[in-house]
């Protein structure tokens, strides 16, 4: 199979909690529609420094990650951000991975999404199509 992406929207978490607060308008809600590397071995959504300040996403600390070629850096993790495809919703804290080129759309905000990759048709898709079912165990 080869790579997979998709189109999404992020959006800043704290933003979208004062817009329904009614302290600033929805369209002031920094946000950015970005195209995301379906990645089942990332864990989160990964971004670059760039789109953290567009969206003017706070630094919550730093961890060590490892990358696709085994090499471990750390890193540093956003406030959360909001993630948007299609009908679907979550909320996750980012990894900024410096210089990255492409956005990155890992396993975690998948499996909240109820989301799966379709080998054979090379696309995103509900786990229990439509609906979306969230697994608590």
């Amino acid at each position: 199979m080869g790579m997979l992406y998709t189109d999404l929207t992020i959006k800043n978490t704290k933003d979208v909690i004062f817009a329904r607060s009614g302290m600033i308008k929805d369209e002031e809600i920094r946000q950015m529609a970005v195209q995301a590397l379906v990645d089942t071995g990332a864990g989160t959504l990964v971004i670059n420094e760039a789109i953290q300040r567009e969206l003017g996403l706070g630094i919550m600390g730093e961890r060590p990650v490892t990358l696709a070629d085994k090499t471990c850096k750390v890193c540093e993790f956003t406030e959360p951000v909001e993630i948007h495809w299609k009908n679907r919703s979550t909320t996750v804290r980012a990894v900024i991975l410096t210089g990255a080129e492409e956005v990155l759309l890992g396993a975690i905000p998948l499996e909240d999404m109820d989301l799966m990759v379709d080998p054979v048709h090379q696309v995103l898709t509900g786990v229990h199509g439509e609906e979306i079912v969230s697994m608590l165990k």
